[in-house]
């Protein structure tokens, strides 16, 4: 974008006013007809900010990111990463050199070691396992990238989540999506560039922050879109006022922020004033883009969705709804995958199992839907939670605990990835025999941001915002790009 507007200006010095008038008379006719339709009427400085700073500086595979979040941290060892010799040390005590040093969540003492809970096959030509919770997932294994040698050093959810998200445990930083609308904007004028969709018990532990535009101008934060009930609280008229009267309203209180820009010139009052606009445009796109009776009965029978109803399957035909109009990042969260067998909800055998079955069918659906429609060729579709589990089974119960569940474990987990210029078909990175540490090919989570940020065209180190007195990234001061899963 950096290139092409620096190119433009350079030609357009050597154009006489009337070469230019005689080139460019509809675009003016486009440009009037703009203004007197109040379109754009209050336009900042931030719109465009990212196009002068010039971030997209690569060329870029992917348009936008779909991020399937499962919060709560899946066991890799029930679903994708098979360990035959766990099957042989089950029940027996852990040894010592897996605990000497190491720090965990909850286990104490010494704990037993915990086998695979489900068989699992290989499916495809490229010979993947994966367990038998997911059946439907397995008949398109051969369209994903798997990658099961992630780490990182957080091992709680909350300050993992944000890390995943963030780049930082800790609180204050902006989220993965907002860099990316920061950096690229949106491509629908008429709807958020950064889409947040919520499914599962409760919310993700690390909260709203993970949707938050930090220290980046709040414009960029994530919208958090529902499946019941308005789409976004408050975008309906309230009774008794009709949308004529709302535009009146929206044109007195940017007037009024206007002239409090130019007397006090922060930066903020531009962010409130574009999201009033914004509020006002998504009024007449959201329920038109929410709307999933619009799918025909073939599309709900591949999702299992029901229209009306706050569910995964839900989410997923959103997102592919919302990708087709431009929206940049789609944030999906599903809650409820901490699986520690303190009790049913979280016993391998309880609560696990339907949350597989609830996300199996619909993820599935999205990468068919996402191929058919030729979507995969510009769309990242990114699948994981925020760490791992061990290889032994938490103790905090005792012996006498009827339930199976891991323990929270940060040295090596897998997550998925398909579409927009990546390798499929194949594993990249190995654990060692019984999933406990990454041995070949390891990723940082700030390598994996890294890599999608490049996908997009964006060069890691280059998309900063000056922040107290420097200049921060989503990676921080780390982060490679994974070359060798791109196509």
């Amino acid at each position: 974008m950096r290139l092409l507007k620096e190119l433009f200006n350079r030609e357009s010095e050597y154009l006489t006013r009337r070469h230019f008038l005689r080139q460019g008379s509809l675009g003016l006719g486009a440009a009037a007809l703009a203004y007197l339709s109040g379109c754009n009427k209050h336009s900042s400085s931030l719109e465009s900010s990212t196009e002068i700073e010039g971030f997209a500086n690569l060329v870029p595979k992917a348009k936008r990111i779909i991020f399937l979040h499962m919060a709560g941290a899946p066991s890799q060892l029930e679903l994708f990463d098979y360990k035959p010799l766990l099957h042989e040390l089950d029940g027996k005590p852990c040894p010592e050199s897996l605990l000497e040093g190491k720090r965990f969540a909850f286990i104490t003492g010494v704990p037993e070691m915990l086998g695979p809970q489900f068989s699992f096959k290989q499916y495809g030509q490229s010979g993947s396992w994966v367990s038998e919770r997911l059946p439907h997932f397995s008949e398109v294994v051969d369209d994903v990238l798997f990658m099961k040698s992630l780490h990182t050093e957080e091992f709680n959810h909350a300050p993992a989540q944000l890390f995943m998200h963030t780049g930082s445990p800790r609180l204050g930083r902006p989220s993965f999506g907002s860099w990316v609308n920061y950096g690229l904007g949106s491509e629908n004028d008429n709807l958020p560039g950064f889409v947040v969709l919520v499914s599962g018990q409760s919310a993700p532990s690390g909260g709203k922050s993970l949707w938050g535009s930090g220290f980046l101008p709040s414009i960029y934060q994530g919208v958090e879109f529902r499946s019941q009930g308005d789409p976004v609280l408050y975008v309906s008229n309230p009774e008794g006022v009709p949308r004529n009267v709302r535009r009146v309203v929206t044109d007195a209180i940017n007037q009024i922020n206007e002239t409090a820009y130019q007397e006090v010139g922060d930066p903020e009052i531009l962010t409130r004033m574009a999201q009033y606009e914004m509020a006002f445009k998504m009024q007449m796109s959201v329920p038109q883009a929410t709307d999933l009776t619009d799918e025909p009965d073939y599309i709900h029978q591949l999702y299992g969705t029901k229209p009306g109803k706050v569910s995964f399957s839900n989410n997923c035909l959103l997102a592919r709804r919302l990708a087709e109009r431009g929206v940049r990042f789609i944030q999906l969260y599903h809650r409820g995958w901490d699986s520690h067998g303190s009790n049913n909800f979280e016993n391998l055998h309880g609560g696990f199992k339907e949350r597989c079955m609830e996300i199996d069918q619909a993820m599935t659906a999205l990468i068919r839907d996402l191929k058919q429609r030729g979507m995969l060729d510009d769309t990242l579709l990114v699948w994981g939670g925020e760490f791992g589990r061990t290889p032994m089974q938490e103790n905090r119960q005792g012996s006498s605990n009827p339930f199976k569940g891991r323990d929270h474990h940060g040295n090596a987990f897998t997550m998925w990835m398909t579409g927009a210029g990546l390798k499929t078909g194949m594993t990249y990175g190995e654990t060692d025999e019984i999933g406990y540490d990454g041995i070949r090919d390891r990723v940082h989570i700030h390598d994996l941001q890294a890599t999608l940020l490049h996908q997009l065209g964006l060069d890691h180190e280059k998309l900063t915002y000056h922040f107290q007195g420097r200049d921060f990234r989503l990676t921080d001061v780390h982060g490679n790009v994974v070359h060798d899963i791109l196509a």
